[in-house]
């Protein structure tokens, strides 16, 4: 069953030497943990039924995942929006499935293969209205999407609204979740309430901004995943795919991502690129700090394993090392950020020849797992989206089960199927060990 153990002398070892991991070290010793293969979280609640009685499930948890940093048996696990399929009328319509949904972490504990969700922590609004999904307004983060209800009544935008994808649990008990709206970056007290919203918008404590660049995001493709350096001081995003800067045109085969660090003290960021592998991914979903300047990463294409007809090729995380990379900070703050080249974006430069011919260095990187190889059987999923680092060898990768719910491509939903295993997705924790130690 391909099963492992950290006793607590070497887990406290591997999170706590030299001093690197200040927010994952343990004050106590903790007991023996044993991981499973995976843990499932086998009975998720009913969110909705849409018209054509396809169940919509409560569920949605796995778009990032963070580790209980007291208890080795507890995760923390992020929802997007909420279940959503593609319209068939109207300007890029977006039903919902569950109009008033509010984007949520829930705290599971891993019982055996079974994961149990033990609390769901709501994200609200500073005076403590809970969020929707819904898009943002023009100017504020909009994608260009419009809202339907399963009965087909426009739903509206919110200013508030969050397309939540990237997690982290700080040291204090607050959270960082990052999106695919604006993006926004939302600090959140341990019950769920907005402290503070950053953006390339200014709504920050004091002005504090994201870079404006980052407002030319693919739509659906935003700050996908978030991190935390382990002397708790920056948080680390990591764009999906590349910004659509300046246009979609001009920017394809551009393998270029871009990679923000943000000091939380005095709101000052940096940038730097990475490099998909190939163009045809759906990109990178999720980053995990290991030390103060490496990280891992999770990238990936948008296929089911396992499925007969176009299966999955590429899920696999790398590991990439920020020392050494320029910055490419644009110190105007320009629409398109810094230009080389005369007049070309970063994203324009689209691959490692583009880069070199401008004098820039990106990060590097290395193959760490193989989620379609190491597997074993095969990774039935579509959509890895988190990626938790547990002491010094040990990785916990959460899925995207979309809510049981897929677009049916006739204005509905469908159930999710797994072609390997013909159920229901769901959301899972899968435990890997690796051979060589990251830290």
């Amino acid at each position: 069953m391909n099963r492992f153990s950290i006793s607590s002398s070497v887990a406290l070892l591997g999170i706590c030497a030299s001093g690197l991991l200040v927010t994952s070290c343990y004050d106590h010793l903790l007991p023996s943990v044993s991981y499973p293969a995976f843990s499932e979280a086998s009975n998720p609640k009913i969110l909705a039924v849409s018209p054509n009685q396809t169940t919509i499930y409560n569920g949605g948890f796995g778009s990032a995942i963070a580790a209980d940093p007291n208890d080795p048996n507890v995760f923390y696990l992020l929802t997007d929006r909420g279940p959503n399929a593609a319209g068939s009328t109207g300007t890029n319509p977006i039903i919902f499935g569950k109009a008033d949904f509010t984007p949520q972490i829930g705290k599971f504990r891993v019982d055996g293969s079974t994961l149990k969700l033990e609390e769901t922590i709501l994200l609200k609004a500073k005076d403590g209205t809970p969020l929707t999904g819904l898009p943002n307004p023009t100017g504020a983060g909009n994608t260009g999407e419009t809202a339907y209800d399963l009965t087909g009544q426009v739903l509206g935008t919110s200013a508030d609204g969050l397309d939540s994808e990237g997690l982290v649990r700080d040291s204090d008990g607050t959270f960082w979740v990052s999106d695919e709206y604006g993006p926004h970056i939302v600090h959140f007290d341990a019950t769920g309430k907005t402290i503070e919203r950053i953006n390339p918008f200014g709504t920050g404590t004091g002005g504090r901004k994201l870079p404006l660049v980052l407002a030319r995001r693919r739509p659906n493709r935003g700050m996908e995943g978030l991190t935390i350096t382990p002397d708790g001081k920056t948080l680390v995003g990591l764009m999906q795919s590349p910004l659509y800067n300046p246009s979609s045109g001009a920017v394809s085969g551009s393998l270029v991502l871009r990679v923000l660090t943000f000091d939380i003290a005095t709101g000052a960021t940096k940038q730097y690129v990475y490099l998909m592998e190939n163009a045809s991914l759906t990109g990178c979903s999720e980053i995990a700090a290991i030390t103060n300047t490496t990280f891992l990463v999770l990238e990936r294409d948008g296929n089911y394993g396992g499925n007969s007809v176009n299966p999955a090729t590429f899920k696999r995380v790398y590991q990439f090392n920020l020392a050494g990379a320029t910055d490419i900070s644009d110190p105007a703050n320009g629409a398109g950020g810094k230009l080389y080249n005369t007049d070309k974006t970063v994203e324009e430069l689209k691959n490692l020849a583009g880069l070199q011919g401008a004098g820039i260095v990106p990060v590097t990187k290395t193959l760490v797992f193989d989620l379609l190889t190491g597997l074993s059987p095969v990774y039935p999923h579509d959509k890895a989206e988190g990626i938790a680092l547990i002491g010094n060898n040990i990785l916990a990768i959460s899925n995207d089960d979309d809510f049981g719910v897929v677009d049916n491509g006739a204005n509905g939903f469908m159930a999710k199927i797994l072609p390997a295993t013909n159920t229901v997705d769901k959301n899972r924790i899968y435990f890997v060990t690796l051979p060589t130690p990251l830290r």
